[in-house]
């Protein structure tokens, strides 16, 4: 069973998600040896995203829309 959580809160996730790094981007050269756990972090926040119906690779454009190219669908 899935926990929901208010809007505002949501929200919040979202913004801190939009300025995580990818994860191809978290490597143990860049990260030392905490890129496993900032790895699972970010998948922690997209697993919630997911359960809560938003889609983790749309959550970048809806919170920075200036600064996101035009969707292509």
């Amino acid at each position: 069973m899935t926990n929901k959580i208010d809007e505002t809160t949501l929200h919040a996730l979202k913004i801190a998600f939009s300025y995580m790094p990818n994860a191809i981007e978290v490597t143990r050269y860049e990260y030392g040896d905490r890129h496993t756990l900032i790895l699972e972090h970010i998948n922690t926040v997209k697993e919630t995203l997911l359960q809560h119906g938003i889609d983790p690779d749309e959550v970048y454009g809806e919170i920075h829309p200036d600064d996101s190219p035009n969707s292509m669908y």
